[in-house]
């Protein structure tokens, strides 16, 4: 009787772990399949955020590059969606991680600290950070302010005072053995001197004044060697000057050059901390608009950004005077955010080869923004 009493308990836990098991099975597969409901049928809340020519508008009215790839690849699994525009990145991203939202699309750089926190779909478009600075003409006055410039005038001020102690020198050992060539009256002696020692210092050599005593030999010998130091010195400061005043109305070409310079950019975006990673003072304001109009106004010496939305400025104010460095820093991808545990990223993802296979993702940046950059 033990025996068989044992048997049936052993029968009924059977039977009892084989209900459990159908019962999860059934809850898995209800899960799943509520899972492919959502996507299927419920709204996806859609933060938008982010600058032209990738975002336009506001609420249901929004346009741009980001718009449009989202909406394409929507439209391929007939996902409804529900669009909540952002001021900023970061405030869309901030609902995204609170979970107010189901993904984030814009141009958002997919970065290093980002991805500690948020999974991005993978690249619809490739940026970088780029300069943009003034390339004004330069009038005849900016052509000849250099040779009134403090550093110039300071050079030629040091050259005529060494030429006065020269001739002075000169006169003072020539005067009694050569009254011809040094008269005795101190501006016409030293006067000569000084002749003499700029065609000495020129190698020009006309022959019409020359030493004749041992000492005045030694104090024209020795100004020949000084001379041809002085010369490359004087002529190579001289340079410097000229080409120090003429950058001013240069373009710049390299983040180098910005170093201790004022450089506006979107306030709490990663080209702030490159520009200051460089030595440069990073002016956040709060538009292109805005920092564009600094730079008209000389409060900046360039606007550092994002390549693409520096490109569609300069294209929509058509200002010749704007000029874009071929130099790209920074280079990162622009792709949608999404939280952790998001089911959605392997069919954004998908969605998205698919669209650039068809070169559909081309097409729709081009509308914006030509290839021709």
């Amino acid at each position: 009787m033990s025996l068989i009493k044992h048997n049936h308990m052993f029968q009924n836990h059977q039977a009892q772990n084989l209900i459990l098991s159908i019962l999860c099975l059934l809850l898995l597969t209800t899960s799943l399949q509520a899972r492919q409901l959502r996507l299927d049928i419920d709204t996806l809340l859609v933060g938008v955020a982010g600058s032209e020519p990738f975002v336009y508008g506001e609420g249901q009215d929004v346009s741009g590059i980001s718009v449009e790839i989202w909406e394409e690849l929507a439209a391929k699994h007939g996902w409804n969606y529900y669009f909540k525009s952002y001021t900023t990145v970061d405030a869309a991203l901030h609902s995204l991680e609170e979970g107010a939202l189901d993904l984030v699309i814009g141009p958002i750089s997919i970065t290093s600290s980002r991805v500690e926190n948020f999974r991005f779909s993978q690249p619809f478009y490739n940026s970088s950070l780029a300069i943009v600075s003034r390339s004004a003409k330069m009038s005849f006055w900016d052509k000849i302010k250099p040779f009134f410039s403090v550093r110039l005038l300071i050079a030629v001020f040091v050259f005529l005072f060494i030429l006065a102690i020269v001739g002075t020198m000169l006169w003072l050992a020539e005067r009694k053995h050569s009254k011809d060539q040094f008269p005795e009256d101190p501006v016409d002696g030293i006067g000569n001197g000084m002749w003499l020692a700029i065609v000495t210092m020129s190698t020009t050599g006309y022959g019409d004044k020359a030493p004749i005593t041992l000492t005045g030999r030694i104090i024209a010998g020795s100004w020949m060697i000084i001379s041809i130091i002085f010369a490359t010195s004087m002529v190579a400061g001289i340079a410097s000057t000229l080409t120090l005043n003429s950058l001013g109305t240069s373009p710049i070409s390299n983040i180098e050059q910005l170093a201790n310079k004022n450089v506006a950019t979107i306030a709490n975006s990663p080209s702030e901390v490159f520009i200051e990673e460089h030595n440069g003072n990073a002016l956040g304001v709060h538009s292109l608009e805005e920092a564009f109009s600094r730079l008209k106004n000389e409060e900046v010496a360039a606007v550092l950004y994002d390549r693409p939305q520096l490109l569609f400025h300069l294209k929509k104010v058509e200002d010749e005077e704007l000029f874009m460095a071929k130099a790209e820093y920074y280079k990162q991808g622009y792709g949608f955010a999404f939280p952790l545990e998001s089911p959605l990223i392997y069919e954004v993802n998908r969605a998205l080869l698919e669209l650039a296979e068809d070169q559909e993702t081309d097409e729709i940046i081009d509308k914006y923004l030509k290839r021709e950059e």
